[in-house]
């Protein structure tokens, strides 16, 4: 039991970084609600940041707490994942609508399924895990029906892409308050915030 709550303090300690995860997610997909009519290389590019930019703080939160927390790596690839997509962005600016999707797609699947198997590993330290579950499915569910109704239009893709945005962001922000919740509701202290 001593060892779980351990764990537990551990893993809340970082959990700003899911905070900050949430907010850049909400934060995308207002940007995509209020310019609807955003050409498709600064989709691209805006995309591109948003992938860098989570994919970094995915790998900062993972080796953050790598000690208390077991499938650490999961976290991890899944930033370098998202690292990636998003240099693939800058590099090529130029990409087709059908190229775009289909990133997005691969990348939606894969942080899904990472998400839903650090949830099932989280289930033993954190309450709330169900909360990573949730947004897990939903990128795989997202991931995939992009693949499966790749016709449907940039607009449309734009639509789906800002509610995925700002309903994953705000799983990820009340995941992170619940598990500051309980590490202060251990006796423990606020982790500092970043400076």
């Amino acid at each position: 039991m001593a060892g779980s709550m351990v764990a537990t303090a551990g893993v809340g300690r970082n959990w700003w970084a899911l905070v900050l995860r949430g907010i850049l997610a909400v934060i995308f997909g207002i940007l995509i609600i209020v310019s609807p009519g955003i050409a498709l290389t600064s989709l691209i590019l805006v995309l591109g940041a948003y992938f860098l930019v989570d994919g970094i703080f995915a790998v900062a939160g993972a080796l953050a707490h790598r000690d208390h927390y077991h499938p650490w790596w999961l976290t991890l690839v899944e930033g370098i994942i998202g690292i990636i997509a998003g240099i693939a962005a800058f590099v090529y600016p130029g990409l087709t609508a059908l190229t775009l999707l289909y990133v997005l797609a691969v990348w939606a699947i894969l942080t899904g399924i990472f998400e839903v198997v650090a949830a099932v590993q989280l289930r033993k330290v954190v309450q709330g895990e169900w909360l990573l579950a949730v947004s897990g499915v939903l990128s795989v569910l997202f991931g995939v029906l992009l693949i499966v109704f790749p016709g449907t239009g940039i607009l449309a893709l734009l639509t789906v892409l800002a509610a995925y945005a700002i309903i994953f962001g705000v799983l990820l922000i009340v995941l992170g308050f619940r598990m500051r919740g309980m590490t202060t509701g251990m006796g423990g202290t606020h982790a500092p915030t970043p400076a």
